[in-house]
């Protein structure tokens, strides 16, 4: 063999790496984890991250280390030396983050969530809303780097640490906002202070609104010495700053249109549905005696195929949505009538003895 890559042959064996928790398949088992590999191989990176699964699973990251803009990890090739990985992303700003977290905290759906350590599907939604989306958009978003010869981006030891920082999503979701600018426990601090700040007498979907209080504006910072206000003339969404409003997702939309009420009014009807429940469907959407249809004919001396029409109707009978089922006897349909008569003679004939 000649070439750059003559001395270069399999990778060292590795004791106590990071190992793969996904053995074969996908790796990624959470939304925003398969997200962030769905994200990268739209950038045609597909081909090129296939080659550090392997790695990934046969535990050859050394250790990764993720810190606001910029994940590290130590990879063993086949050189004594570990390669030195790094993945920069641009972090948010201060200003984009605290628009985001009002926008968060505006909506008890969100704060409840995160706060009981998931991340909503919808959250990436908000993040666009607000400006910042929460993935990458494109790959020159990522500044890749690893000290081995290969000149692929990614080479196979940036592709594991992909796979690795999956998983680590994985194991904990606010991994990625951390790699966003954000600690867990500023977020959650956060969220707590600006859900403390609204109190209890105001509503979520319209935070800038008190109860009783005539639609005052609620002042919210975005970080850069301007002020957004909530105001009571709308969903009560904040603002991004630049005079959009950031709309409301998840529960919060189909909420948003509700009227706020006094405090008083929302303890009487908490157990009242803000939204029409459908009515119950009058049918059952299956046949009531497809069970009965699957078990075959008994045996003889069991009625045969006499028993198993008779079952049929019994239970067509009990599927049946019939108001007048209640009625006496005497005031139901001669059809009925005749068909209790008919299961009755059809039992007594059959050799068994009605008791």
């Amino acid at each position: 063999m000649t070439g750059p890559f003559a001395d270069y042959g399999r990778p060292r064996r590795v004791e106590g790496g990071l190992r793969a928790r996904s053995t074969r398949g996908a790796i990624g088992r959470s939304w925003w984890s398969r997200r962030f590999l769905e994200v990268l191989e739209s950038f045609a990176l597909g081909t090129r991250l296939t080659r550090g699964r392997s790695y990934a699973r046969a535990g050859q990251v050394l250790d990764l280390d993720v810190a606001p803009g910029v994940v590290t990890a130590r990879v063993q090739g086949s050189r004594p030396r570990p390669y030195q990985v790094r993945i920069a992303v641009e972090p948010f700003p201060a200003a984009r983050w605290e628009q985001v977290e009002a926008a968060l905290a505006a909506q008890a759906f969100f704060s409840a969530r995160l706060l009981a350590g998931d991340l909503p599907a919808e959250l990436e939604e908000l993040f666009a809303a607000t400006g910042v989306p929460l993935f990458p958009a494109g790959v020159d978003e990522l500044d890749q780097h690893c000290s081995c010869p290969d000149h692929a981006v990614p080479c196979k030891h940036l592709a594991a640490t992909f796979y690795l920082l999956a998983e680590a999503f994985d194991a904990d979701p606010f991994e990625l906002l951390h790699w966003r600018g954000r600690r867990r426990a500023d977020l959650l601090d956060r969220l707590r202070a600006l859900r403390a700040a609204t109190g209890p007498g105001r509503d979520d979907s319209n935070p800038g609104r008190d109860d009783g209080s005539g639609g005052t504006a609620a002042p919210v910072s975005t970080g850069d010495g301007r002020d957004a206000a909530r105001t009571s003339d709308g969903p009560g969404a904040p603002s991004t700053g630049d005079g959009r409003a950031v709309p409301a997702v998840g529960a919060a939309r189909a909420l948003a249109p509700l009227p706020a009420a006094p405090l008083a009014d929302a303890v009487d009807r908490f157990w009242v549905a803000p939204v029409p429940l459908p009515d119950r469907p009058p049918s059952l959407a299956a046949a009531p005696d497809l069970l009965l249809r699957q078990l075959g004919a008994p045996a003889a001396g069991l009625g045969g195929p006499g028993l198993t029409e008779r079952l049929g109707r019994a239970y067509r009978e009990f599927g049946r949505f019939r108001p007048e089922a209640d009625r006496p006897e005497a005031d139901r349909p001669e059809a009925d009538r005749q068909e209790v008569a008919d299961d009755g003679a059809a039992t007594t004939s059959g050799g068994g003895t009605a008791t």
